[in-house]
């Protein structure tokens, strides 16, 4: 399948880390939206490595799994591809065209901007409206991934008993979050520049904003596992009672001094190596806010420690602060997974594009 892809039914977000499954489904409330269901399912270690699906049999078990916890009866579903896997470009096209000439039009071009046959690859555009400055023209945005990974995560939704509807890219997903969520909620300057530092198990991702769109995106193998390792390591547990003890507590009084200052001080050194890749490519120097999401987004104290080692204002974003929630789901549950939820609430969106 393509990108994108045509948006005619109810569709479940399923977002599939590199820890966890997450499924998440919305429903139009008032002005806004609401949770209707929602659940987290736990991955095996190295299910997936580095978001590269490795065990697809155990992939589609926790999905299969997500979505009964959850209690939603869709079949539909929309999830993502890494930005790693993609190759965005961004061209100019006369307005006039339709559909089937656009489409031609870019399987001429795209052989100048993929390094693979292009029968090896999935292809698919959005159109973006007319250029500012030439408006007899129109930006098109082309996507492009090799298939394989497109099928795989395919194949692990049709393990779980959903169809894929909607193949999209995380970075593209978290900016429709961020606008319908985020910045709806508290507006920013439109050529404000966002750095969203998606904080993962085992990958920390920078995708950085700008005039509604993402204009960068990076990711370095770095994440919480690293964090549940040394607490095994160091009181010599199992790695799964370190995660338990990680999320409930109940470590010795040297937790913090020994093992978790250290691990928040690594992931400001990461996420500053980041920054400094995309600053050294781009006319930008200095970001104006970053904002933490995923599940290490919720350390105490991270943000602050961001914000007095970057000299940058830092926030935590939680699309959940500002969502309904349906009769059948747990309000305290879902908001425990808050910051972690952002890519799944992105993909439930593409319910109502």
């Amino acid at each position: 399948m393509g990108f994108f892809g045509p948006k005619t039914v109810p569709l479940l977000g399923v977002d599939i880390s590199s820890s966890a499954v997450k499924v998440l489904q919305l429903a139009k409330d008032g002005n806004g939206f609401r949770v209707e269901h929602c659940a987290v399912e736990p991955l095996p270690p190295d299910a997936i490595v580095e978001k590269r699906i490795i065990d697809v049999d155990s992939v589609g078990d926790a999905v299969r799994k997500a979505v009964q916890r959850s209690g939603s009866k869709l079949k539909h579903a929309a999830a993502a591809v890494t930005d790693s896997e993609v190759i965005v470009r961004r061209l100019s096209m006369p307005v006039g065209l339709d559909e089937a000439e656009v489409e031609g039009q870019l399987q001429v071009e795209a052989s100048q901007y993929i390094p693979y046959p292009l029968e090896e690859v999935s292809l698919d555009f959005q159109r973006l409206g007319p250029r500012p400055d030439k408006p007899e023209l129109q930006d098109i945005m082309l996507v492009a991934s090799r298939t394989e990974n497109v099928d795989m995560r395919v194949a692990v939704l049709e393990l779980g008993g959903l169809t894929a509807k909607v193949m999209d890219v995380e970075s593209l997903s978290l900016r429709n979050a961020f606008s319908a969520f985020i910045f709806a909620s508290k507006p920013r300057p439109r050529a404000a520049v966002i750095a969203v530092i998606d904080i993962g198990a085992t990958m920390t991702t920078l995708t950085v904003l700008k005039d509604d769109r993402a204009i960068y995106s990076r990711e370095q193998a770095f994440g919480g596992r690293w964090l549940t390792e040394e607490i095994a390591r160091h009181y010599g547990l199992t790695f799964d009672e370190a995660g338990r003890a990680k999320r409930k507590g109940g470590l010795p009084e040297d937790y913090a001094e020994m093992l978790l200052d250290p691990f928040k001080s690594s992931m400001v050194q990461q996420a500053s190596r980041l920054l400094q890749m995309f600053y050294a490519g781009s006319d930008v120097h200095q970001v104006d806010e970053v904002i933490l999401v995923g599940g290490c987004a919720m350390i105490p104290g991270l943000a602050e420690q961001f914000r007095e080692e970057l000299n940058v204002p830092c926030a935590v974003a939680d699309p959940t602060a500002v969502l309904g929630f349906g009769p059948r789901v747990s309000a305290a549950n879902v908001r425990a997974d808050g910051p972690a939820l952002m890519l799944a609430v992105g993909l439930a969106l593409r319910s109502f594009d």
